[in-house]
Formats: C-alpha cells, sequence, structure tokens
C-alpha cells in the first residue's frame, strides 16, 4: 500500500501519527510494518533486516544513541573517536529562530533540525540575498515546537526521549562538479559490510540514483531499495574508500548496527550523521532477496537477547 499517494500531505501524516502515539509500540511497529511492505512482522525469530530493525528498536536501548542521533550532540561523540577533523564546520545550534543572528552567516549554509530526518528537516540556502527567510523561518519554527515526549510510527525511541529539537546551521559542502555523493555504510558489530552510494540527487531521495557496493568494493549490479532508483552504470570509488571504511568503523563500534554517513570532498572525508534505523526498516528491497541477505550480517546475539 503506498499510503502517501492516499494521504499526500506530509504535515497531515504526521498529524495522524503522533494522535495515535497513544498506541503501544509492538502492534504500532505491526501495523506500519504490514501498511509499508505488505508483510506481518515476526519479531519472535526475525530474519529479515528489516525485521531486525524493528526488534532493534524495542529491545535494544544503549542510552549513547540518544547522543548519537542529535546532530548536534553527536560532534562529540565524534572527537572522542579521535575524528573532529571529518566534522563539518557549525555556524552554531539555537533552541529556537530568535536567537539566529542571520546577517552574520555566510551566503551559503545549510541549516537542519538536530533531531530530525529526511526532506522535511533540512534547508539549503544558496545565496542568502535570495532566501526566502519568512518561509525559512516558519519551516524551522516547527521543528523547534515538536513534543519530544510524543511517539510517531517509526517509534525510533531516540528522538523522543525527551531531547529538544534545536536548529544547527553548518557549512555547505560542495563539489567542483555540483554533485554531492552521500556515501552509507552499514556496519555490524563495528564492521562495514555493505555501502552504497547516493549521486545525482539533488539533495531528494527520489532524484538520484544508488549503487551497493560489497566490503571489498564489488558492486552490487542492480541492488536497490525503493526509495531511490538504481543506477545502471558502475559508480567511482574515492581512492580514500578504505580512510572511510576506517572512520565508518571507528564511529559504529559497540554497537550492534549503525549506518555511517560520510561525504568526500575533494578527497577530504566529512561526517554526516549516525542512524540506527535506516528508513525506519520500512523500505522495500530489490531483489527482496537482499533484505534476508543484509538480516543474516545482523547477528541478534544470545546476549542481547537475553540481556534485553
Amino acid at each position: 500500500m503506498d499510503y502517501k499517494k492516499i494521504i499526500k500531505s506530509y504535515e497531515t501524516r504526521a498529524r495522524i501519527l503522533r494522535f495515535l502515539s497513544f498506541v503501544p509500540d509492538k502492534p504500532m511497529l505491526k501495523l506500519q510494518y504490514y501498511i509499508k511492505t505488505g508483510r506481518q512482522l515476526n519479531l519472535k525469530n526475525p530474519q529479515r533486516f528489516t525485521e531486525k530493525l524493528q526488534w532493534y528498536k524495542l529491545y535494544y536501548k544503549d542510552p549513547l544513541m540518544i547522543r548519537c542521533v542529535d546532530k548536534y550532540d553527536v560532534r562529540e561523540y565524534v572527537k572522542s573517536k579521535g575524528l573532529e577533523d571529518i566534522l563539518i564546520p557549525c555556524y552554531g545550534v539555537f533552541d529556537s529562530v530568535e536567537e539566529i543572528e542571520w546577517d552574520k552567516l555566510p551566503n551559503q549554509f545549510v541549516i537542519k533540525d538536530t533531531l530530525g530526518g529526511g526532506g522535511n528537516a533540512v534547508m539549503f540556502v544558496d545565496d542568502k540575498s535570495r532566501a526566502d527567510f519568512e518561509s525559512l523561518k516558519e519551516l524551522a519554527s516547527t521543528w523547534t515546537a515538536i513534543d519530544n515526549h510524543v511517539r510517531d510510527g517509526g517509534r525510533e525511541w531516540p528522538y523522543y526521549s525527551g531531547k529538544k529539537h534545536r536548529i544547527i546551521i553548518e557549512e555547505m559542502l560542495k563539489q567542483p562538479d555540483g554533485d554531492l555523493a552521500d556515501y552509507k555504510f552499514f556496519c555490524f558489530s563495528g564492521r562495514v559490510m555493505i555501502f552504497y552510494i547516493r549521486t545525482g540527487y539533488n539533495r531528494y531521495h527520489a532524484c538520484g540514483k544508488m549503487s551497493f557496493f560489497t566490503r571489498e568494493r564489488q558492486w552490487l549490479k542492480g541492488v536497490g531499495m525503493d526509495y531511490c532508483a538504481v543506477s545502471d552504470i558502475q559508480q567511482n570509488l574515492p581512492n580514500n574508500i578504505s580512510d572511510m571504511i576506517e572512520c565508518a568503523e571507528k564511529l559504529s563500534t559497540g554497537f550492534p548496527h549503525a549506518r555511517i554517513d560520510l561525504y568526500c570532498v575533494d578527497s577530504k572525508i566529512y561526517f554526516g550523521e549516525i542512524t540506527f534505523f535506516n528508513a525506519s526498516g520500512y523500505m522495500k528491497f530489490d531483489p527482496d532477496s537482499f533484505d534476508i541477505e543484509l538480516g543474516n550480517m545482523f547477528p541478534l546475539s544470545a546476549e542481547i537477547k537475553e540481556e534485553y
């Protein structure tokens, strides 16, 4: 079921999910999983990666994850791993739009919700002299007004743990050719197993193309996910891909699973974010068997199951 075609407004969908916040996590995840994938969710013996992400949400709750999903607080975590040099320069973090001194910002910058995800939680200002600041302030104000205890449909608990949504403003990264590739590393127990490159997406998932690779840099031709087109040509990997893998592994150490997002601009690595629940675990893979292959890489150890 493509619910986005039925309810086209993001705000309407968000309001419906906030209204349903009283529904306990387990039945909500089962409902959402069925609506978005068309399959029954198996939590007793999960096999698919998408199923294991739902299990992960419910039963694995390391407090450090709260720090890591916050786009500002994670900076200290990155520094603690000895990777301060990969942080994107930050112009400040603010509790409200009223605190921002817009005239002191450079001509180009990126503004984000510290606890947001997707296209509705980031704005790109390419030319401050032509920016629609009223719309920008209006959207940013909706971020800081979010109740940080209300659960959404994804039930990604680190995001509604009580931390306040804030506004972070960072330097805008740019490649000479204008196509800023996004590298997303799927790490399991601190080891990169799979990664994909997203190119040409012009800031929106649906407009780009993705290419999956194994840890050994083998292109998985034809493998993709439903929210982004698959590239029909093999993307070139940067010369420092080994350094990027090393950074991702340092940042993911200690977690059963984490997706580490990095950029590479003129051979310099930059940190994007840490995500524990890729697409909230509601994506569809092509081929479908890849969901199971990824699931096999994500062991839910007896120790974790016993503890949680």
